[in-house]
């Protein structure tokens, strides 16, 4: 099969309408499962307490909390998985236009990915 612009565009959609639909569907299983194990707790606002983590960790314990079913585990697995939608679309758009060899916008979408790799690394934004 050779790749064309045609194939790669109907692949980028693709994985925006399936990406938005599975972490819909993710989202909602770790909400039911949330509020059926944790409904009845209040939680307390008043204090904020920053997680000073590094991203790995965080995904690390995200990871391992799906895997015990745990319900505000999934959610969080939800939110990365919308957070990498749109970065998987980055990444096609880009192997789309290295095919083109459209050069110009090679180089636009790699500043566009080392600044978002930079900015999940370092904590950049806030």
């Amino acid at each position: 099969m050779k790749v064309n612009d045609k194939t790669m565009q109907h692949a980028i959609g693709n994985v925006l309408k399936y990406g938005v639909w599975s972490v819909l569907l993710v989202g909602i299983i770790g909400g039911l499962i949330l509020i059926w194990s944790h409904g009845d707790r209040t939680i307390d606002y008043t204090t904020f307490r920053e997680n000073d983590q590094s991203i790995f960790q965080v995904v690390d314990e995200i990871l391992h909390g799906v895997i015990r079913m745990d319900g505000r585990s999934i959610v969080y697995l939800a939110i990365i998985m919308l957070f990498l939608t749109p970065l998987f679309r980055l990444i096609l758009s880009l192997i789309s236009f290295l095919v083109e060899r459209d050069y110009m916008y090679v180089i636009i979408t790699t500043i566009v990915l080392i600044i978002i790799a930079f900015s999940v690394y370092f904590g950049v934004g806030h």
